[in-house]
């Protein structure tokens, strides 16, 4: 993939969620809620304290989705990034 956000943009790919409860029991696709993980495959060149790989987490409704390459990512601004995982 050859995509560089621009402005103080991040590209990030959203963690799958969760198929099944705690207990086992399946969850189907329409029941589930999405996740607000997920890992940074780019970042613009105006931001220096995120790369490419970290995990983070974001806002519910943060970002605008879209397709690359097949995939779904989310591109997002820096503020709706609210922090890195460990």
């Amino acid at each position: 993939m050859n995509f560089t956000p621009l402005g103080k943009r991040v590209l990030v790919e959203r963690d799958a969620s969760e198929e099944t409860t705690k207990t086992g029991i399946f969850i189907p696709d329409s029941s589930r809620e999405t996740t607000q993980k997920g890992t940074v495959v780019a970042v613009s060149d105006e931001i220096d304290n995120l790369k490419a790989g970290d995990r983070v987490e974001f806002g519910k409704y943060a970002g605008s989705e879209m397709t690359l390459d097949g995939e779904k990512f989310l591109i997002m601004d820096i503020n709706d990034v609210l922090g890195k995982l460990k």
